[in-house]
Protein backbone atom coordinates (compact mmCIF):
# COMPACT_ATOMS: atom_id res chain seq x y z
CA UNK A 1 0.00 0.00 0.00
CA UNK A 2 1.20 3.76 -0.76
CA UNK A 3 1.86 6.44 1.23
CA UNK A 4 0.24 9.93 1.15
CA UNK A 5 1.08 12.87 2.56
CA UNK A 6 -1.25 15.66 4.80
CA UNK A 7 -2.22 18.76 4.44
CA UNK A 8 -0.12 19.37 7.31
CA UNK A 9 2.97 19.58 5.26
CA UNK A 10 4.74 22.65 5.19
CA UNK A 11 6.89 21.89 2.05
CA UNK A 12 10.11 21.60 3.89
CA UNK A 13 11.79 19.64 1.29
CA UNK A 14 13.05 16.69 3.25
CA UNK A 15 11.02 13.63 1.88
CA UNK A 16 11.61 13.98 -1.89
CA UNK A 17 15.49 13.59 -2.01
CA UNK A 18 15.11 10.57 0.23
CA UNK A 19 12.74 8.60 -2.18
CA UNK A 20 14.22 6.32 -4.29
CA UNK A 21 11.57 5.34 -6.79
CA UNK A 22 11.12 9.35 -7.47
CA UNK A 23 7.64 9.01 -5.87
CA UNK A 24 7.45 12.57 -4.01
CA UNK A 25 7.15 15.38 -6.45
CA UNK A 26 5.83 19.29 -5.43
CA UNK A 27 2.73 19.41 -6.18
CA UNK A 28 -0.41 22.21 -6.19
CA UNK A 29 0.30 23.24 -2.99
CA UNK A 30 2.11 20.79 -0.80
CA UNK A 31 4.47 17.60 -1.47
CA UNK A 32 3.06 14.41 -3.04
CA UNK A 33 3.27 10.74 -2.96
CA UNK A 34 2.72 9.07 -6.87
CA UNK A 35 0.78 5.62 -5.54
CA UNK A 36 1.97 4.00 -8.93
CA UNK A 37 5.46 4.26 -8.01
CA UNK A 38 5.40 4.33 -3.97
CA UNK A 39 6.96 0.75 -2.94
CA UNK A 40 7.24 1.95 0.52
CA UNK A 41 11.24 1.74 -0.10
CA UNK A 42 10.60 -1.84 -0.32
CA UNK A 43 14.06 -3.34 -1.65
CA UNK A 44 15.94 -0.45 -0.62
CA UNK A 45 15.35 0.11 2.72
CA UNK A 46 13.67 -1.36 6.15
CA UNK A 47 11.45 1.40 6.65
CA UNK A 48 9.76 4.21 4.38
CA UNK A 49 12.53 7.02 4.78
CA UNK A 50 10.38 9.71 4.01
CA UNK A 51 8.36 8.67 7.02
CA UNK A 52 11.94 8.88 8.79
CA UNK A 53 13.02 12.49 7.75
CA UNK A 54 9.65 13.69 8.10
CA UNK A 55 9.87 16.39 10.98
CA UNK A 56 5.79 16.76 11.25
CA UNK A 57 4.94 13.36 11.19
CA UNK A 58 2.92 14.10 8.04
CA UNK A 59 3.24 10.92 5.77
CA UNK A 60 0.61 8.39 6.66
CA UNK A 61 -1.07 5.01 5.10
CA UNK A 62 -2.78 6.33 1.96
CA UNK A 63 -6.51 4.59 2.14
CA UNK A 64 -7.26 1.55 -0.33
CA UNK A 65 -9.83 2.17 -3.01
CA UNK A 66 -12.85 0.44 -2.40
Amino acid sequence: MALRITMECINCEMCEPECPNGAITLGESIFEIDPALCTRCEGYYAEPQCIRVCPLDCIEEAAADP
